[in-house]
């Protein structure tokens, strides 16, 4: 299995409504450190990109919910449940993943794990698709390495 590629048809996803836009959506798991330590970055493109991110969790409902208080990311998440049919179709073999999807419901990008300089990217990448000022959502300052595997 490998992660679907730039230029790809997203898979439909259960909730998420391709087509009024461009979306940033990040696959993760509650109980994974990288995805724990990448939720404020994850919420900060939220909060740059109002309406246009939301979260794929491998976990039940109420987990994610309490992942969002706990680790700060604010975003709709809908859970993605044994035998994990959403990331099974996107590829998923680690976690996070990002994708950015235009408003046809083509992939325009892809981070795999924690990637400083992928996710800096990919919200301008969403930012150009939206037509707004792109938004630096992880910089040094913020203590976080520049990279970590999922």
């Amino acid at each position: 299995m490998a992660t679907i590629e730039v230029g790809q048809a997203a898979p439909p996803l259960p909730g998420v409504a391709f087509g009024d836009g461009a979306l940033a959506v990040v696959f993760y798991k509650v109980t994974c450190p990288v995805c724990q330590m990448a939720a404020p970055t994850v919420d900060a493109m939220a909060r740059a990109y109002p309406g246009r991110v939301v979260g794929v969790g491998q976990d039940p409902p109420d987990a994610l919910e309490r992942f969002g208080r706990e680790f700060a990311m604010d975003v709709p998440a809908v859970p993605d449940l044994p035998p994990y049919d959403a990331s099974n179709a996107y590829g998923i073999e680690s976690v996070p993943t990002l994708f950015v999807i235009d408003g046809t419901g083509t992939v325009a990008d892809a981070v795999v794990s924690w990637d400083r300089d992928g996710y800096n990217r990919a919200s301008g990448r969403l930012a150009e698709l939206l037509g707004v000022e792109p938004v630096t959502v992880s910089d040094p300052s913020d203590g976080l390495p520049s990279f970590r595997p999922g």
